[in-house]
């Protein structure tokens, strides 16, 4: 099972660029899944969004704790799949860079080392007001949707990824596609 995971900050792509990954593999004639965190199918997901949109340090740090354990749920329903040929997380490990500084550091590398990883590993980045800038078109605002949390949780969410497939996302859809299906090329002909 080829198993991918789209990560970034709010407004960066995430869902555009895994549904577009997801047809590429459709259009080989694949069975895709993809788990957009936080699902509403089930009462981990559905906490993780009321707490989004609370407000206070308690919703930030229940919406981090619900999210980890949306995800994981995921993994254990979903991972290894056998009618599955791709299984693509949308939000997955960076979610613990939204704890307080001194736990993101510490809830990743927990989880990274229980959870399952791969070459294909993309954080989706671009600048903090950009994003913004994206996300207030938005009806419903989120409790990290600001500029100066989008700063914070970006340079912590930058140290956790240093080794994924960092992809800047500040040009058009069309060149971000481009990038990640050169990268997908590469890592497919590997596998």
């Amino acid at each position: 099972m080829r198993f991918i995971v789209v990560d970034g900050l709010d407004g960066v792509g995430k869902d555009t660029h895994a549904k577009l990954i997801k047809k590429r593999y459709e259009d080989k004639g694949e069975m895709v899944i993809i788990r957009s965190h936080p699902e509403s199918d089930n009462f981990f997901g559905r906490k993780t969004k009321k707490a989004l949109c609370g407000k206070g340090k308690i919703n930030k740090s229940r919406a981090s704790i619900y999210y980890m354990l949306d995800v994981l749920r995921s993994v254990r329903k979903y991972y290894r799949k056998k009618e599955c040929d791709t299984l693509i997380m949308v939000r997955y490990l960076v979610g613990t860079a939204y704890l307080p500084s001194k736990l993101a550091g510490l809830g990743y590398n927990f989880f990274y080392k229980f959870v399952p990883t791969s070459d294909y590993m993309f954080f989706l980045d671009a600048k903090p007001k950009d994003l913004l800038k994206r996300v207030e078109k938005r009806e419903e605002k989120e409790i990290f949707e600001t500029l100066d949390e989008l700063v914070k949780v970006r340079k912590k969410a930058l140290v956790l990824v240093k080794n994924w497939n960092i992809i800047n996302t500040s040009g058009s859809v069309e060149d971000t596609a481009s990038l990640i299906k050169k990268m997908l090329d590469s890592i497919d002909k590997k596998m």
